[in-house]
């Protein structure tokens, strides 16, 4: 079965940086375009950036523009979140999510930005 597993969460101060990574398992990676998305407390999800199947076409929210950088390692089947310059509006639980027809989530990692 479909399996998304998201790590590298954690606290970080203010201008810090994390990486976050997404095991993926059960599908055929390299064939579908994936995401990050992350939702803060008392606020709805949002997408955050989105990367195609081949990892050649990348779009970021314009709010982590220039900070986050989404990757993805096809012949590892991981997909990752660099967040540098890291703000405190960007403490949120960020999931990795498989796009296409059949849409499906990891568990969420929590990252929390605090002096």
């Amino acid at each position: 079965q479909v399996q998304l597993v998201e790590s590298g969460g954690g606290l970080v101060q203010p201008g810090g940086s994390l990486r976050l990574s997404c095991a993926a398992s059960g599908f055929t990676f390299s064939t579908y375009g994936m995401a990050w998305y992350r939702r803060g407390l008392g606020k709805e999800r949002e997408l955050v950036a989105t990367i195609s199947a081949d990892g050649t076409f990348t779009n970021y929210v314009d709010s982590v523009k220039g900070r986050f950088t989404i990757s993805r390692d096809n012949t590892k089947n991981t997909l990752d979140l660099q967040m540098n310059s890291l703000k405190l509006d960007d403490t949120a639980v960020y999931y990795c999510k498989r796009t296409g027809f059949n849409v499906y989530w990891g568990q969420g990692t929590q990252v929390t930005v605090s002096s």
